[in-house]
């Protein structure tokens, strides 16, 4: 019974671990892909409108 609950635990860790791995492989494809629009457009940043003041400025990088 006790080898079973270790197996578990390693198998739950381990998914755990592939799911953060997917997570941040998926945000830095699309940190590439927004980086790659603004070179190919001449862009120097992406403008966000702020929903309080109503004025504009460069979106940080998260």
């Amino acid at each position: 019974m006790g080898r079973l609950m270790f197996l578990a635990a390693i198998a739950g860790g381990g998914y755990m671990l592939y799911r953060k791995f997917v997570s941040d492989a998926e945000a830095l494809s699309a940190r590439g892909e927004q980086k790659r629009a603004e070179q190919k457009s001449g862009a120097t940043g992406t403008l966000v409108q702020d929903p309080v003041t109503g004025e504009y400025r460069v979106k940080n990088a998260d």
